[in-house]
């Protein structure tokens, strides 16, 4: 897998000063958590699921949810199971023969389906990353995570868990403190398989009878980002104790993928920002990337996607741009390690070498999963390239 790796060669080449680095289901945790980038759900009852699944892996998707929850009726939920079993070993049987897929994970209901499924999935649970924990609390949570350890330890696959912040406890002010001291006991406990912290936004609001309109993002509805600032807070500290927190979902989208006029991607690299602005305001996407910039301002890193459209808005946000990538790298040169001033190479900011350290450090992080743009690049080129041509 790499992100953008959809793209031809010689795309990548205008586009990039360092590429995306090359990953597996199988690097390092640290590695996988960062390079989630836009993941993408869908319901595990899609009887073309396995087919689904390929397609968006060619248009850059990286990192899916197969939803056995809120995303299914409970009357569906048996038909899921079986739907998931045999997508799997079609997906299986096409890995074999040398198709891509991408990061895979499957949201639950119960702890007894991450034990079944990868039973009843036999050697096709090669193809599987882990499982979503919806509603997650330390009481709640604590059966999910010791199930997924001994499932690890009988079908001799590693697994990851994300649990999903979105418990009535961790938003009401009252229990807010409590709830998260817990959860934050219970996921340390289990560190080495809690791959990334997801936030469910549109649980929060449902508890007050919320809805953010479109031209509104997350950050506007001042209760839902109080839960964002504490989860942050408490669970994703840069000091080696937190985890990566990714950013709500954004639930907008229009009923076709195909977001942008063809004129404008034919010419991807002629700097045609306002036609793009243009474009993404007439398709409720300006929402969208606004809150993936604040996202990332409140320390998040990838999103909940609930349609392939907002995949490629996602993914070009979260490259690096060159004088990011030039701030970090000089912050974090050997002789810079007693700390200090500097001037940046771009000559418009400071650059303090202690206080600077952690986010140059998570910063380099983001370039090996997403890139370094080439000077002068930015969303606009970065988007316009990655965006589907069908």
């Amino acid at each position: 897998m790499r992100h953008f790796g959809h793209l031809g060669p010689d795309i990548r080449k205008k586009l990039f000063h360092r590429e995306p680095v090359e990953f597996t289901a199988a690097s390092p945790a640290r590695t996988l958590a960062t390079a989630l980038g836009a993941t993408l759900y869908s319901p595990a009852t899609r009887p073309r699921l396995a087919d689904d699944i390929r397609k968006q892996t060619g248009r850059g998707v990286v990192s899916m949810v197969l939803c056995l929850e809120d995303s299914i009726s409970d009357a569906e939920v048996v038909a899921g199971e079986d739907n998931l079993v045999r997508q799997f070993a079609l997906l299986d049987a096409a890995a074999e023969d040398g198709a891509d897929l991408p990061l895979l994970f499957i949201r639950v209901r119960t702890p007894e389906q991450i034990a079944d499924l990868a039973r009843r999935m036999g050697p096709a649970v090669r193809r599987l990353s882990g499982f979503v924990v919806p509603k997650f609390t330390a009481e709640r949570g604590a059966a999910f995570l010791e199930t997924l350890r001994a499932t690890e330890t009988a079908c001799g696959q590693r697994l990851f868990a994300m649990p999903v912040l979105e418990s009535p406890q961790l938003l009401h002010l009252e229990s807010r403190r409590a709830t998260l001291a817990g959860i934050a006991a219970t996921v340390d406990a289990h560190r080495d398989r809690v791959l990334a912290l997801r936030l469910g936004v549109t649980d929060f609001c449902s508890a007050y009878g919320l809805r953010r309109a479109p031209d509104m993002t997350a950050y506007d509805v001042q209760i839902v980002a109080s839960v964002i600032a504490d989860v942050v807070n408490v669970l994703g500290r840069a000091d080696g104790s937190g985890f990566t927190v990714t950013g709500p979902v954004w639930e907008y989208f229009r009923l076709h993928e195909r977001m942008f006029k063809p004129q404008l991607r034919q010419s991807p690299f002629q700097g045609r920002a306002e036609e793009l602005r243009a474009a993404l305001i007439e398709h409720d996407m300006d929402g969208l990337l606004r809150e993936i910039e604040l996202d990332r301002a409140n320390g998040l890193l990838g999103k909940t996607c609930i349609h392939p459209s907002h995949v490629a808005p996602v993914h070009a946000l979260s490259v690096v741009s060159h004088e990011e990538f030039s701030d970090a790298a000089d912050i974090l040169r050997p002789e810079r390690g007693d700390g200090g001033v500097l001037r940046s190479a771009y000559t418009n900011k400071m650059n303090e070498v202690k206080p600077h350290r952690a986010w140059a450090e998570r910063t380099l992080l983001r370039a090996e999963a997403f890139g370094v743009a080439r000077e002068g690049v930015g969303f606009v080129e970065l988007l316009t390239a990655s965006v589907p041509r069908d």
